[in-house]
């Protein structure tokens, strides 16, 4: 089968907006400082989800994250198409500033 690559995905399917909430327990447990580790929920413009993330600080300013993130509930249960690029599990790595 040949995939047609002509049509791309328009901004609305691509763009989503979230608020997160994250609950910082890497104190609670007593581990060292620099690491944290955060559950939290996120409310977006096409799901509710949840995600689960590790942040380690080697300077005050700097460190590195990992953090997995998976939709729990999609608001349109039809999803096709484009429209599972904002909703499915993702993985993600980045880099960590505290200003």
């Amino acid at each position: 089968a040949e995939r047609d690559l002509s049509f791309k995905p328009r901004f609305e399917d691509r763009a989503d907006v979230r608020l997160r909430f994250n609950a910082n327990i890497g104190n609670v447990f007593k581990i060292d400082e620099k690491l944290d580790i955060y559950p939290g929920l996120s409310l977006g413009l096409r799901n509710f989800g949840g995600h689960l993330g590790v942040r380690y600080f080697f300077t005050n300013g700097f460190g590195l994250y990992t953090e997995f993130s998976a939709p729990f509930s999609r608001y349109d249960s039809d999803v096709v198409g484009y429209e599972y690029y904002n909703n499915q599990f993702l993985f993600n790595i980045g880099a960590s500033f505290n200003l």
